[in-house]
């Protein structure tokens, strides 16, 4: 595994002129309230958010998810929106209910397919599917949860190059050898961030040595559940009368935490990212994005950690993230 260095101060020639001499945040964030999104903004979020309507806490029927989609698919928005989130038992149910909004597409919809515990069944009803509806809807994705490396091996065998397939893995002691298995058999790796109790939320520790030993693999990865905020927070993790609430990770902490990981950050720098809850701490500009008015990233180095490292996060709600983005003053 590779070795991880102290990243350099942001350079003060970087700091745009108007900020030189002082970072007020408050004159900051009201630069950032433009309509139009900073470069690394853009950089950062596209298509970063798979939509899970169908999953809990929202759990919606077929028909309200899929008129979801459609409709944030003709957003301003629609550039953050990734697949919509499918399992494979329900392609049909699918297909069905977006039968009338297909031929109003602009463009074919992705779709990322969990697999059944079947993988020959899943692979043949994936096969189908793409065969009957490829002119407006493609399962080019699969995600399949599995325990061990052995799994992997046992499912992989069988996956057609033209899928993308995301292997959910257990935190546990076997997590490095999970992911060497994957960069062997060139697949993708997938880590739960949450879900509907405070238990099933990972540790930032937990959640640092998952992107190390991907990063390290060059294994790309995608993140499922709990990431419905930008930044960490005390939330209600359903949408029920009286809710518990748990201390929720946020997508900007972890997205970025995982650039700079790669860029040779500390693993204890790492995890204070994953816990920082101040939305003042986090200013982005075309350039990039600066952390504690100290660490900085490049747009062009998220572009490159979205488009082969930190591939996406599932949510089972699009329109949670996008007005809290736009309450913190980055839409």
């Amino acid at each position: 595994m590779s070795s991880y260095l102290p990243l350099n101060p942001f350079p003060s020639s970087l700091i745009p002129p108007m900020w030189r001499d002082s970072l007020d945040y408050r004159k900051i964030k009201n630069l950032m309230n433009d309509a139009n999104p900073k470069e690394s903004v853009r950089a950062l979020l596209a298509e970063i958010v798979d939509y899970a309507g169908l999953f809990p806490p929202s759990q919606l029927s077929m028909s309200e998810s899929v008129n979801n989609y459609a409709t944030y698919k003709n957003s301003k928005f629609s550039w953050i929106l990734g697949r919509f989130i499918v399992p494979v038992a329900r392609l049909d149910e699918f297909a069905e209910s977006a039968k009338d909004i297909f031929p109003k597409n602009r463009d074919v919809w992705k779709l990322s397919v969990l697999a059944s515990g079947d993988i020959y069944e899943t692979l043949r009803r994936i096969e189908d599917f793409n065969g009957k509806f490829s002119t407006n809807a493609i399962a080019d994705a699969l995600e399949i949860k599995v325990a061990n490396a052995l799994e992997i091996e046992n499912v992989a065998t069988p996956i057609p190059e033209n899928l993308t397939a995301y292997f959910e893995l257990p935190l546990n002691e076997n997590l490095s050898d999970s992911i060497l298995t994957l960069a062997v058999t060139k697949h993708h790796a997938k880590i739960r961030t949450g879900g509907i109790t405070p238990e099933a939320f990972p540790t930032a520790e937990q959640i640092t040595r998952f992107m190390r030993i991907c990063l390290a693999a060059n294994v790309p990865f995608k993140c499922t559940a709990g990431l419905h905020h930008p930044l960490r927070c005390q939330k209600p993790l359903t949408y029920e009368k009286d809710a518990p609430t748990g201390m929720m990770n946020g997508f900007l902490n972890v997205f970025l935490a995982a650039c700079f990981l790669q860029q040779g950050f500390k693993p204890k720098l790492i995890q204070e990212l994953l816990m920082d809850k101040r939305e003042d701490n986090f200013l982005f500009t075309d350039d990039g994005v600066l952390w504690r008015q100290e660490y900085f990233i490049s747009t062009s180095q998220l572009k490159h950690l979205r488009t082969h490292d930190a591939i996406s996060f599932g949510s089972c709600s699009f329109v949670e993230p996008i007005d809290d983005l736009k309450e913190i003053g980055i839409l």
